[in-house]
């Protein structure tokens, strides 16, 4: 009687199997990286919004006195802003009364960031507080 030799190795199903499963985690790989550098794009454009928020409002009525109103303004091609001043009244305070001359005046500075294309536009919003004079600077 002849023996049949066994031969070792993979068969071609299980290299097949082999190499389909190692596409898809080849594939689940890239889908994780591209989402890694989409939220790293997005990352930087907020830092980005952040840090010219931050010169905007450093900057904001340091040789003029603080108005009370809305403006708005291009930071440059890509980023925009609004700003919006208004009295803050301390929670807890009496308010001054109408004609009185207070000391300071607390004002809050609101200042929206807005950055991409119409539709999908993306916005940061930063406030602050800010002393001013007399409560009749911000007075027209």
């Amino acid at each position: 009687m002849k023996r049949i030799a066994r031969q070792n190795g993979f068969s071609l199903l299980e290299v097949i199997a082999a190499i389909a499963v190692l596409a898809i985690a080849f594939a689940a790989l890239m889908q994780v990286a591209g989402s890694s550098m989409s939220l790293t794009a997005r990352a930087n454009e907020r830092t980005q919004a952040a840090l010219r928020a931050r010169s905007l409002l450093d900057g904001a009525f340091v040789m003029d006195p603080i108005r009370e109103g809305d403006s708005e303004g291009r930071i440059d091609d890509t980023y925009r802003w609004r700003m919006n001043v208004s009295r803050y009244q301390v929670p807890g305070a009496r308010p001054v009364p109408d004609g009185a001359m207070a000391a300071a005046v607390i004002y809050r500075i609101d200042l929206d960031v807005m950055w991409g294309p119409e539709g999908s536009e993306r916005h940061a919003r930063f406030s602050t507080l800010r002393m001013g004079g007399s409560g009749q600077e911000g007075q027209p």
